[in-house]
């Protein structure tokens, strides 16, 4: 994976922001207010891995043995200590989408829903009920990534590592994946529409990159 810079699509809020990625260790945070997320009954922690694929997502390849997204949270706050479980969320989702990109397939295998909030994880939720910070996601083993997945996630969040999880937020309602999976619902309304894996690649996929010099 190459380093690139990546222009954020235009919006009142982020219009001057710029997507710059070099992979880094160590990140600085900055959390931000959580908001209440709301959700209905949630399934067994146990039974992320029989997770329902839809039919065009599976032209993605998912190994029995890939990584769970709890397998990535924990890697994320071995690097950057602890954050709002709301910002854990959108953490994983950009470390999904720029896995899509960069690395041409997913880096976990949990479906992603669009919640009123932005894009939640469902059985990460329901791993982290209750709770408003987190430092550690014990179930889930970072040993298990890759180096070239350490990297994906370390490029991510040396952009998104340092942003307050509403900021984090409001990017991703400006954003397609999570907007138009969510049309038609009113602003605020419970929700658990799956953002579709090649809705996230053709968005973020069609960002225009400049490389690095």
């Amino acid at each position: 994976m190459s380093l690139e810079e990546i222009t954020d699509q235009s919006s009142s809020s982020f219009s001057d922001e710029r997507v710059k990625y070099e992979r880094q260790d160590k990140v600085p945070m900055n959390e931000g207010k959580l908001p209440q997320d709301s959700s209905s009954e949630l399934p067994d922690v146990d039974d992320r891995i029989e997770r329902w694929i839809s039919s065009r997502d599976k032209s993605f390849e998912f190994n029995k043995h890939s990584v769970t997204v709890f397998d990535v949270a924990a890697y994320i706050l071995k690097n950057v200590g602890k954050v709002t479980t709301m910002k854990l969320q959108k953490l994983v989702y950009y470390c999904q989408a720029w896995s899509l990109v960069w690395d041409e397939r997913p880096l976990f295998r949990e479906n992603i829903e669009a919640w009123a909030n932005g894009p939640v994880v469902r059985e990460l939720f329901n791993y982290h009920r209750g709770q408003y910070t987190i430092t550690s996601v014990m179930i889930g083993n970072p040993d298990l990534l890759n180096e070239n997945q350490k990297d994906t996630i370390a490029a991510v969040l040396d952009y998104y590592g340092n942003k307050s999880s509403q900021w984090l937020s409001d990017l991703t309602h400006i954003e397609d994946p999570w907007r138009l999976t969510r049309t038609g619902l009113p602003e605020m309304q419970r929700g658990n529409r799956v953002i579709r894996l090649d809705t996230i690649l053709d968005y973020y996929g069609s960002l225009p990159p400049e490389t690095k010099n």
